[in-house]
This record gives C-alpha cells, structure tokens and sequence, in this order.
C-alpha cells in the first residue's frame, strides 16, 4: 500500500497541476484576506481573525479537490493499469485506503501554508496575540475532516468512470449537494419538523459546529462516517468489476 501511496504523491508533484492547484487555492485566499474588499479583509476591517479562509476554503475545495481526484481510479482505468494493480498482492480496500490517503495529504500541505495567515494576524493583533485561537485550531480542524469528506467523495466518483472530466463534474456535484443540498432544502421549509433532521445530514452543519471552536464528539464521527461510507462504496464499485467478469 505504502508504494502506491507514494507513487500518487510522486505523480501528483511531477506534474504542473499538481503546484497549480495548491497555487489558486493559496492565492485566491489570500487576496480574500488581504487584497479584496469584503468583511473579510483583516487591513481594511482591522478584525484580529482569519474568518475569510475558513469561509471561502469549502468553496474552493468544492472544485479544486474534484479537480485532484478525478485522476486517481480513472486514469488507472483508462491505461488499464488497474488491471495490473489487482493482479499484485494487493487488496482493493489498500488501493483504496492508499489513494484517499494521498489525496487528504495534499489537502493538508495546501492547507499548511496558511498557518502564515494566523501568524500574521498573531502578530498585528492589538495586543499581540489578540485572536481567538481557539476558533482558529477548530476551523483548520473543521475545513481538513470537510477536505476528506471532499477526498473521499471525489474517490468515489473517479471509480466511477474512466473520464476525468466526467469523475471531475460528478465529484463537483456530488460535494456540492452533500454540502449545501442538506441544508438548501432545510431554508426552503417544506419538510416541517424533519427540516431539522435535513439540515444535520449536511456536511455544512457538522463543519460549522467544528468550527466554532468546541470539538463535539458528534460530528467527528459524522465525519468519519461520511468518509467510510464512500470508501466502501468505492470499493464495492471496484468489486463489482470482478463480478462482471
């Protein structure tokens, strides 16, 4: 398991895509924070905090972590190499476990360099240090178990097919609704009292609870859940190749 996970982090470096997806997300960030005029800008607001990346970061995952994804089953299926993997003495739940986890390890470096952010705003706080910190420890907690959720949706719809651009929009959509289709449908008052109910099988519930600073012990297993349900669903989805044949 351990080669293929080195062998997607190796493929995902040696490519230009790779550093530009970390690139637009770094960026598009940090003119949020910095440069754009919004509610967000800590230089025109003087707000000791680093709201605007917990904010924008689900929005920009909904893409960019599809755009990550959409290669690591499809690729393989279309170069016929996933044959070649299940000759090896190697279980579908390893290639699984071993592309999920490449993809969460690129969702935390695009993450780690934003720690700059919190630096930053540490400093020109007034007093130093004037920021709520811990809020900030559950944001960074919330956006990673949001990134794997996205990671393993986005796994899930490569197994799919063996189009990128097809795992690609499916991924996209799917995350879309499992973080805002909840809860779209709870604003909208037409299911009463299970409205509630709707709202708390969102991804966008469980990842502003965390946020809020305070680690309930409920959402990080819905978190965990929602990751194993689409792993398993991915494996069932390279199971069923055998059955075909």
């Amino acid at each position: 398991m351990l080669p293929l996970y080195r062998k997607e982090i190796n493929a995902f470096f040696t490519s230009i895509a790779g550093y530009l997806t970390i690139l637009v997300f770094l960026l598009l960030t940090g003119l949020m924070l910095w440069v754009f005029k919004s509610d967000y800008n800590i230089l025109d607001y003087g707000y000791a905090g680093i709201d605007g990346l917990f904010t924008t970061g689900p929005f920009l995952y909904l893409f960019l972590i599809p755009a990550i994804m959409m290669r690591m089953l499809a690729e393989e299926k279309r170069n016929g190499t996933m044959e070649l993997l299940l000759t090896k003495p190697i279980s579908e739940w390893q290639i699984v476990f071993a592309k999920f986890l490449a993809g969460l390890t690129l969702v935390a470096i695009s993450l780690l360099p934003t720690v700059v952010y919190y630096i930053s705003v540490y400093r020109l706080g007034d007093p130093v240090g004037n920021v709520d910190t811990g809020a900030v420890v559950g944001s960074y907690i919330g956006l990673l178990f949001l990134g794997a959720s996205f990671v393993a949706i986005g796994l899930f719809a490569s197994s799919l097919t063996n189009n990128q651009i097809v795992a690609f929009v499916v991924a996209a959509l799917l995350c879309a609704f499992c973080y805002l289709g909840f809860d779209t449908v709870y604003r909208m008052g037409i299911l009463g009292g299970a409205g509630l109910f709707v709202k708390w099988l969102g991804l966008s519930y469980h990842y502003a609870s965390v946020s809020r600073g305070v680690i309930d012990t409920r959402d990080i297993v819905y978190f965990v859940s929602v990751v194993v349900v689409f792993l398993m669903t991915t494996r069932l989805v390279l199971q069923s190749r055998n059955w075909q044949k």
